[in-house]
């Protein structure tokens, strides 16, 4: 009962964004980051916590600065996931730039298979969509599932409205595997945290537990890995230019190079976090252990 409560809510927010339109609907990002920071704070001291130990040598006014302005970018986020299902194919399109787009063409056809990584950052979601549109391949894209399944069929259908195809992650890695010796194209957001007894690696001068997916995969199939993260710009319109990481000039050790290629994964992400800390999301307890 809860769970249909929650998705008439979900959808519902989804139809009134329909109506207002996108743009105005954004304006709401403020108010809803308002509330969810102050009146009713989710996970604020978590936010807090984080960027604190991320930026220690930020006073406590910048960090407060920093944290709404993470909740404000989520909102705007959120807003623009529950207008996805309308959405045309045009504005998918040109939802995010990328003005290196050839190199995942280029690198696709090498017939390797394809690994795409992003991050909670700006708006993923926007990622998969646009950028699989604009390379003419559809992607696998390999999701969690939500707690509530409404909102995770919701959220599935309007992934897969232009040709991608949802992987659900916990499956047997088999599948994702299989997808690579397909020559296909694997995305994924795999910047959150791993589990305790996994590989850790120095995010922010810290030790942080580390999902090791991407780099096993990526070293069983030879499939490259390119990683790119939408940034919003004051327009709120986004811009993404991938990056291949580097998988040469590793130890010889295996769990050595799995290591190696872990850091080189997550410097390229604290790179980009500095930059525009704001559009992290800083919500859930990266460095937990």
């Amino acid at each position: 009962m809860v769970d249909r409560i929650e998705y008439i809510i979900f959808s519902g927010f989804s139809l009134l964004f329909k109506i207002c339109g996108l743009k105005l609907s954004r304006r709401f990002s403020t108010l809803l980051a308002f509330i969810f920071y102050y009146i009713i704070p989710i996970r604020k001291d978590i936010t807090i916590e984080n960027l604190t130990r991320a930026f220690p040598e930020f006073d406590s006014r910048k960090i407060k600065k920093i944290a709404f302005g993470s909740y404000k970018s989520f909102a705007i986020t959120l807003i623009e996931i529950l207008y996805l299902p309308w959405m045309n194919k045009d504005e998918a399109y040109k939802a995010v730039m990328c003005p290196n787009i050839n190199l995942i063409k280029s690198k696709y056809a090498e017939q390797n298979g394809l690994i795409l990584l992003s991050a909670h950052f700006g708006n993923w979601e926007y990622m998969a969509v646009s950028i699989a549109l604009q390379t003419g391949v559809p992607f696998s894209v390999v999701v969690k599932a939500q707690r509530n399944t409404l909102v995770t069929d919701w959220l599935n259908t309007v992934r897969c409205n232009w040709g991608n195809k949802i992987v659900p992650l916990g499956i047997s890695i088999r599948q994702i595997y299989k997808e690579l010796k397909d020559k296909n194209i694997v995305a994924m957001v795999a910047d959150q945290r791993g589990p305790s007894d996994g590989a850790k690696v120095n995010f922010f001068g810290r030790k942080a537990a580390v999902y090791s997916g991407p780099t096993v995969l990526a070293l069983k199939t030879g499939a490259p890995i390119l990683y790119g993260i939408a940034i919003r710009q004051p327009d709120n319109t986004y811009f993404s230019e991938f990056h291949e990481i580097c998988i040469d000039n590793l130890p010889e050790d295996y769990e050595e190079r799995v290591s190696e290629i872990n850091q080189r994964l997550t410097d390229y992400l604290e790179n980009i976090i500095r930059k525009y800390p704001e559009q992290w999301l800083w919500m859930h307890k990266r460095w937990k252990y």
